[in-house]
Protein backbone atom coordinates (compact mmCIF):
# COMPACT_ATOMS: atom_id res chain seq x y z
CA UNK A 1 0.00 0.00 0.00
CA UNK A 2 2.62 2.51 0.77
CA UNK A 3 4.83 1.30 -2.35
CA UNK A 4 1.52 2.26 -4.89
CA UNK A 5 0.72 5.93 -2.51
CA UNK A 6 4.28 6.54 -3.56
CA UNK A 7 4.13 5.59 -7.06
CA UNK A 8 0.87 7.49 -7.35
CA UNK A 9 2.29 10.88 -5.57
CA UNK A 10 5.59 10.37 -8.00
CA UNK A 11 2.98 10.41 -10.94
CA UNK A 12 1.28 13.43 -9.23
CA UNK A 13 4.22 15.90 -9.28
CA UNK A 14 5.46 14.11 -13.01
CA UNK A 15 1.62 15.89 -14.69
CA UNK A 16 2.05 18.67 -12.05
CA UNK A 17 5.32 19.89 -13.47
CA UNK A 18 3.97 19.20 -17.17
CA UNK A 19 1.12 21.30 -16.36
CA UNK A 20 3.14 24.28 -14.55
CA UNK A 21 6.10 24.12 -16.65
CA UNK A 22 8.81 21.83 -17.58
CA UNK A 23 12.58 21.71 -16.15
CA UNK A 24 13.87 21.22 -19.85
CA UNK A 25 13.46 23.33 -22.63
CA UNK A 26 10.88 21.97 -25.24
CA UNK A 27 11.54 20.26 -28.22
CA UNK A 28 12.36 21.77 -31.76
CA UNK A 29 11.67 20.98 -35.09
CA UNK A 30 15.32 21.44 -35.92
CA UNK A 31 18.02 20.65 -33.71
CA UNK A 32 19.62 23.16 -31.60
CA UNK A 33 23.59 22.72 -33.45
CA UNK A 34 25.28 25.44 -31.61
CA UNK A 35 26.67 24.30 -28.21
CA UNK A 36 28.80 26.72 -25.41
CA UNK A 37 31.24 25.59 -22.87
CA UNK A 38 31.08 27.32 -20.22
CA UNK A 39 33.83 26.78 -16.87
CA UNK A 40 32.74 27.77 -13.09
CA UNK A 41 34.26 27.59 -10.10
CA UNK A 42 33.16 25.54 -7.31
CA UNK A 43 31.36 27.89 -5.56
CA UNK A 44 29.54 29.12 -8.86
CA UNK A 45 28.35 26.11 -9.71
CA UNK A 46 26.91 26.30 -6.56
CA UNK A 47 25.17 28.85 -7.08
CA UNK A 48 24.00 28.26 -9.97
CA UNK A 49 22.19 24.97 -9.32
CA UNK A 50 20.99 26.52 -6.10
CA UNK A 51 19.47 29.01 -8.39
CA UNK A 52 17.81 26.26 -11.07
CA UNK A 53 16.24 24.52 -8.27
CA UNK A 54 14.49 27.88 -6.76
CA UNK A 55 13.49 28.42 -10.58
CA UNK A 56 12.38 24.49 -10.93
CA UNK A 57 14.87 24.34 -13.92
CA UNK A 58 18.19 23.02 -15.39
CA UNK A 59 21.27 25.03 -15.11
CA UNK A 60 21.53 25.00 -18.90
CA UNK A 61 18.87 26.07 -19.03
CA UNK A 62 18.44 28.70 -16.12
CA UNK A 63 21.75 30.07 -18.37
CA UNK A 64 19.69 30.21 -21.36
CA UNK A 65 16.95 32.57 -20.24
CA UNK A 66 18.87 34.25 -18.16
CA UNK A 67 20.98 35.88 -21.19
CA UNK A 68 17.90 36.07 -23.09
CA UNK A 69 16.30 37.85 -20.56
CA UNK A 70 15.94 41.79 -22.03
CA UNK A 71 16.49 43.29 -18.67
CA UNK A 72 19.82 41.40 -18.22
CA UNK A 73 22.33 44.12 -16.90
CA UNK A 74 26.59 43.15 -16.92
CA UNK A 75 28.55 44.76 -14.52
CA UNK A 76 30.52 46.55 -17.24
CA UNK A 77 27.18 48.68 -18.03
CA UNK A 78 26.35 49.02 -13.94
CA UNK A 79 30.27 50.78 -13.96
CA UNK A 80 30.14 52.56 -17.59
CA UNK A 81 26.36 54.15 -15.69
CA UNK A 82 28.07 54.86 -12.52
CA UNK A 83 31.11 56.76 -14.61
CA UNK A 84 28.92 59.07 -16.34
CA UNK A 85 27.05 59.59 -13.18
CA UNK A 86 31.00 61.23 -11.78
CA UNK A 87 31.17 62.58 -15.24
CA UNK A 88 28.34 64.56 -14.53
CA UNK A 89 28.90 65.25 -11.10
CA UNK A 90 32.29 66.38 -12.08
CA UNK A 91 30.76 68.81 -14.68
CA UNK A 92 27.90 69.83 -12.32
CA UNK A 93 30.76 71.26 -10.10
CA UNK A 94 33.15 72.98 -12.55
CA UNK A 95 30.26 74.90 -13.22
CA UNK A 96 29.23 75.39 -9.92
CA UNK A 97 32.37 76.87 -9.72
CA UNK A 98 31.68 79.04 -12.45
CA UNK A 99 28.52 80.40 -10.68
CA UNK A 100 29.98 81.17 -7.66
CA UNK A 101 33.02 83.12 -9.42
CA UNK A 102 30.08 85.09 -11.51
CA UNK A 103 28.18 85.47 -7.98
CA UNK A 104 31.00 87.14 -6.94
CA UNK A 105 31.78 89.21 -9.82
CA UNK A 106 28.31 90.58 -9.60
CA UNK A 107 28.64 91.55 -6.18
CA UNK A 108 31.18 93.70 -6.40
CA UNK A 109 30.73 94.64 -9.79
CA UNK A 110 26.79 95.31 -9.21
CA UNK A 111 26.35 93.48 -13.08
CA UNK A 112 26.22 90.14 -14.50
CA UNK A 113 28.59 89.20 -16.82
CA UNK A 114 27.96 88.66 -20.73
CA UNK A 115 28.78 84.94 -19.66
CA UNK A 116 26.08 84.25 -17.40
CA UNK A 117 24.15 83.20 -19.92
CA UNK A 118 26.35 80.56 -21.63
CA UNK A 119 27.22 79.13 -17.70
CA UNK A 120 23.32 78.85 -17.08
CA UNK A 121 23.11 77.06 -20.64
CA UNK A 122 25.71 74.54 -19.65
CA UNK A 123 24.39 73.95 -16.39
CA UNK A 124 20.26 73.47 -17.86
CA UNK A 125 22.34 70.83 -20.63
CA UNK A 126 24.00 68.85 -17.93
CA UNK A 127 20.46 68.43 -15.75
CA UNK A 128 18.90 66.10 -18.76
CA UNK A 129 22.57 64.07 -18.30
CA UNK A 130 22.59 63.51 -15.15
CA UNK A 131 18.76 62.66 -14.98
CA UNK A 132 19.61 59.58 -17.76
CA UNK A 133 22.31 58.33 -16.01
CA UNK A 134 20.31 58.21 -12.62
CA UNK A 135 17.55 56.14 -14.44
CA UNK A 136 19.45 54.08 -15.78
CA UNK A 137 20.76 53.21 -12.46
CA UNK A 138 17.49 53.08 -10.55
CA UNK A 139 16.87 50.73 -14.16
CA UNK A 140 19.43 47.98 -12.75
Amino acid sequence: MGRFTGQALQQTDKSERRLFGRQRRANLDEPRERRYNVRVSPEEDAQLRARAVVARVTVPRLLVESAMNAHIETDTDRKEVIAEVFAVRRLMANVANNVNQLARFANTESTLPAEAEAIVQEYRALVPRLSAALDRLDQS
